[in-house]
């Protein structure tokens, strides 16, 4: 079973349970959320459809501490994050609300014989969001607003640990006046959730989550050929090629491996340096992750609070821990304190070490020293993953040139933390498949029908 609880990893006091669902409650909700597809998905105006998604992004506004408290018990965000990460589900919501006729409008097609035709964009039906515990709000937002938008319906399954959080969206989403079974927030265990990707009346499935997770996912689809968006892991690159401010790269580099407490699936978490930067790198980076204070997540001086669980902290030591013990050198950090870990930096790590191809999901970053942009691109693409990824240059030329060589869904140049609704949000290789954000999510799950007149 998947028992559902929100436990402040800050004390490790259990707060509040939540009964999984029971396999009549799970019918019940496939059932509603059927049934509203055929009402919702079928007859409603794009118009109404945007009404209610601005409403529920203005609900999102109007109880944002309530919001942003829930998250720091559940999973221990500092509290200015949580916030933001409030501000930016509702910025997500109301860009589709703002967008809809983009995203529902016919596309004509140029045809070489007589009469027209078009794309026209029709909603799939019921789908399945299996979502992760690292943002709560936003993750839900990028999935659900788009589908909402062309005229699926949701059913949520989130993390185990955010069953509150859960509990809130599903909330605002009725009380902003969606249509019962539009919105279905539901606690599956994970052979539930199996049965449901099965379920005939279910025609996708999205996930945010780890390797193993999306895996799973994506077998049980493919044999009942059903649509997957996968977003799963990430061990993102941050090059340093040249810079004539140090400083500020080191301060974007180490805001990047921070965010979220270290707990960001495209957080920048392997540094590659130019030869005649990496020296002064490596000490103003190991300095600044040093500094980041650890405490109270609740505190506003806090920069880092707890990972997720204990479990999550004790996971991150012994990566680190065998990291060292295979032969990287540990510049600073590395000591656990129950769920808190500190900025760690690692150097040394070399391609027979477990370290080289792992992602650190906490505040770990590991710094390599490159010979030249070819030997930078290559450590870059050295890994499983292939998500986002960061180019720091004073050369334009440079950055479009490297820009094109990662193997990444998204390159930033020159800017961290730059993420965005209109943005498109996704990976190649085992980070996954599909986009969330920006128009091209609206695509992923709608069915592009050809009107072709005579």
């Amino acid at each position: 079973m998947t028992d559902y609880a929100v436990t402040n990893p800050a004390t490790g006091e259990v707060l509040a349970t939540y009964p999984t669902a029971t396999d009549a409650e799970v019918q019940a909700a496939l059932e509603a959320a059927d049934e509203a597809f055929r009402t919702w998905g079928r007859t409603s105006a794009p118009a109404e459809r945007a009404d209610l998604l601005r409403k529920v992004a203005e609900l999102h506004r109007e109880r944002r501490d309530e919001l942003a408290a829930i998250i720091v018990r559940e999973m221990g965000k500092p509290l200015a994050a949580a916030e933001g990460e409030v501000d930016f589900a509702a910025d997500i919501t109301e860009y589709y609300a703002d967008h809809i006729d983009e995203i529902t409008g016919d596309t004509p097609l140029d045809i070489l014989g007589e009469g027209t035709a078009v794309i026209r964009r029709a909603p799939l039906g019921v789908l399945l969001g299996i979502m992760p515990w690292n943002f709560p709000y936003y993750q839900v937002a990028r999935f659900a607003a788009p589908n909402l938008a062309v005229g699926n319906t949701i059913l949520l399954k989130h993390a185990p640990q955010c069953p509150e959080s859960a509990a809130a969206i599903a909330q605002m989403y009725a009380d902003a006046g969606f249509p019962a079974g539009a919105y279905v927030d539901v606690r599956l265990t994970n052979d539930q959730a199996a049965e449901v990707i099965a379920d005939r009346r279910v025609q996708g499935v999205s996930v945010t989550g780890s390797e193993r997770a999306g895996a799973a996912v994506a077998e049980i689809a493919g044999r009942n050929l059903k649509k997957v968006v996968l977003e799963l892991g990430g061990s993102d690159p941050f090059l340093l090629l040249s810079t004539d401010d140090l400083d500020a790269a080191v301060r974007a580099a180490a805001e990047a491996r921070l965010d979220n407490n270290g707990q960001s699936c495209n957080g920048a978490k392997r540094f590659v340096v130019a030869s005649d930067l990496y020296d002064g790198f490596v000490e103003k980076f190991s300095a600044a992750m040093a500094d980041a204070t650890v405490g109270d997540p609740f505190d506003g001086d806090t920069v880092l609070g707890p990972l997720s669980s204990l479990a999550a902290a004790e996971r991150l030591a012994e990566q680190v821990d065998r990291a060292v013990a295979q032969g990287a050198t540990l510049v600073t950090g590395g000591v656990r304190d129950g769920a808190f870990y500190p900025g760690t930096v690692l150097t040394g790590v070399t391609p027979e070490m477990d370290a080289y191809r792992e992602e650190f999901f906490g505040p770990v970053g590991v710094v390599y020293r490159a010979e030249g942009e070819d030997e930078a691109v290559e450590i870059a693409n050295a890994t499983p993953f292939g998500l986002g990824s960061y180019v720091f240059t004073t050369d334009a030329e440079q950055a479009d040139r490297v820009a094109d060589r990662l193997d990444a869904g998204m390159v930033y140049v020159n800017v961290v933390l730059a993420d965005s609704p209109e943005l498109p949000f996704g990976g190649v290789k085992r980070s996954g498949t599909g986009r969330e954000m920006g128009l091209l999510a609206a695509d992923e799950f709608v069915n592009k029908k050809l009107v072709r007149v005579g």
